[in-house]
This record gives C-alpha cells, structure tokens and sequence, in this order.
C-alpha cells in the first residue's frame, strides 16, 4: 500500500523535532551560563518567586537533563564533597583570582556545607576555570596539586581567605598556601602543581566551561540548572530545594 505524503513528510518533521529541540534548549541553558556572575552590585534578596525561577534559568526538562549528567560522581574525587550519591549537585566554575568567587566562598558555600552536604542531601563538585590570566592558572594547578595530597578544600579556604588574592598568586604564595592547607610532601606539591597531569585536569574542567558557554566566574549549575546573577544565600536554598524535592519524586 502506498504511503501517504503527508505522513511521511510529518514522520520526518517529527523525528528531527525532538534533537532540535534539545539543542535549542542547551543553548538557552548556555545563553544562562554566560550571564552568570556573582557580583555585589545588586545584592538585595529576591523574593517575588516567579522573577526568582526566571534568575535561576528554568528550561526544557531535556536540556536540565543534559546539563545534569555534567556531575561526575566519582567518589575518589579529590576536587568534591559530599556523598557521591547525594540527590542534589551542586557543580561550580571558578577562579582562585576571582573577588565574586572569594565572596561566595566565604560567605555562603560555609552555610550550605552545613545544611546540605553534612546532611547528605548535597554535593559540591568543583571545577577549575582560570579566567583571568597566568596566575590564576597556576593557582588552578596548584590546588588541583593539594587535592592529590588530600588537602584541595583547606588550600580552597586558604587561597579564599580575605586579602590573600590581592598578594598574588607566585610560586612562593603557592607555597605558603600549601603550607597553610597542611600539604605534607612540599616537593609533591611543586611537581605535581608542575605536571602534565595537573595542566590537562585543568583544562577539561576549563573546555566544559566554555562548551557550555559560561564566560565569568563564578558559575553554577544543580542538577542540571544554571544559577544566574547576583544571588543571596536564600537563592541557592530554593534551588537546592527544589532539586531535591524533583529527585525524591
């Protein structure tokens, strides 16, 4: 029996549909990315809910889905807290040379950590993306180096510290700042910081940030989705929240 070619021609209209919907959606999430940065410029909270959703990028099911997978999961992950099976992750781009990334450290990463990593529900992954130059991709390494050692988040805390990004970031500062985060094998520390390894670590953590179109620090991404602006903690909580309540259903 002949086709009819109408339907033929639908068939194939429908099953193109769905992968060019998808790219469309992961440029909107992309399109997001690119806009995230934690400035100070506009810190107020937020608390009209649908404006809060549009901030944190909502998008197509397929593209969250997408980007979701982007968590690694590996519990041997020197660079991540929490449970590798935690409902909720929470991936971050940045820069040790960053002020925004710093702020974020200090002031509200110390709050989730408690709330969510310590009670299981989430887990942070980093992801090492030096924007701003020679020296914050050295520090890049360098932290990457203190992970192998077991040290990556208390040299993160130290790098992070108040004041300390203003001094630079030089081989002697890498020093001080492993010494600091109780980095035992300092010779370690310099070859690995030095290594093929740690400059190819590096750059896929970087590549997966420009693939997805992020050009400022910090970025974010939970379970799939993009955290945009100038957020407070509360913001974070939402979408943490939400995510959870999305796995547990």
């Amino acid at each position: 029996m002949p086709k009819n070619p109408d339907t033929t021609t639908s068939s194939k209209s429908s099953s193109k549909a769905r992968p060019l919907a998808l790219v469309a959606a992961v440029a909107v999430a992309a399109a997001l990315l690119g806009t995230v940065s934690y400035t100070a410029t506009r810190p107020e909270p937020r608390t009209d809910s649908s404006r809060q959703e549009t901030a944190a990028g909502q998008q197509p099911d397929d593209a969250t889905a997408h980007l979701a997978k982007l968590a690694r999961r590996d519990a041997d992950d020197r660079l991540a807290q929490g449970r590798a099976d935690a409902p909720v992750v929470l991936i971050e781009y940045a820069d040790f040379k960053c002020g925004y990334c710093g702020k974020f450290a200090r002031d509200t990463e110390p709050g989730l950590v408690k709330k969510y990593v310590d009670e299981g529900v989430l887990r942070i992954e980093w992801r090492n993306f030096p924007i701003f130059g020679a020296e914050s991709e050295a520090a890049a390494r360098a932290a990457w180096a203190a992970g192998q050692q077991g040290r990556f988040w208390e040299f993160h805390r130290a790098a992070y510290a108040e004041g300390v990004k203003e001094r630079g970031f030089a081989a002697g500062r890498l020093d001080a700042l492993a010494r600091e985060a109780g980095v035992d094998d300092l010779d370690r520390f310099r070859t690995d910081r030095d290594s093929a390894a740690a400059r190819a670590a590096v750059k896929k953590d970087q590549s997966e940030a420009y693939a997805l179109g992020a050009t400022s620090t910090p970025s974010f991404l939970v379970n799939g989705q993009p955290i945009a602006g100038a957020q407070p903690d509360a913001a974070f909580e939402q979408v943490i929240e939400a995510a959870k309540a999305r796995a547990a259903r």
